[in-house]
């Protein structure tokens, strides 16, 4: 590798925050860990574009968030375009700029994420109902207990 890469591979740990276990091997680490160093070897490749799928599979709470927040940033920060399928509305909800929802393996909405967050069109998408709640101009969709 080159001294370039090597500057990528660091700052891609440290935007990611794995300083604390970049010297482990990944069969090493916990899931989370292991997920959030895939996602900073990703970072490490420089790309425009990063394509994820699941990206949340098998992470806790607290790491499915610290993962999100590492994307939102690659958006923010770096201008890269993350494009990546989740199942979790309110992931979507809270960290999207568009989404693209299929049905039936179909698109069936693709919009701003705030107007395909409404309750009659996660109705059209899922089938069930939800309530919408608006805090700190975000939305939390509510679907459990209604």
């Amino acid at each position: 590798m080159s001294a370039l890469d090597w500057q990528k591979v660091d700052a891609a740990i440290a935007f990611s925050d794995l300083q604390d276990i970049q010297d482990q091997f990944v069969d090493e680490l916990s899931g989370g860990q292991r997920q959030r160093a895939f996602i900073a070897m990703i970072i490490a490749q420089d790309t425009d574009y990063i394509l994820l799928d699941e990206p949340l599979n098998n992470l806790d709470m607290k790491h499915s968030v610290q993962v999100m927040k590492t994307l939102r940033r690659l958006v923010e920060d770096l201008g890269k375009t993350v494009v990546l399928v989740i199942h979790e509305i309110n992931f979507a909800a809270q960290f999207s700029d568009y989404i693209i929802a299929l049905k039936e393996g179909r698109i069936c909405h693709h919009d701003p994420t705030d107007r395909v967050i409404t309750a009659p069109v996660l109705k059209d998408i899922f089938g069930i109902e939800f309530d919408i709640i608006e805090r700190h101009n975000k939305k939390i969709c509510n679907y459990f207990n209604l």
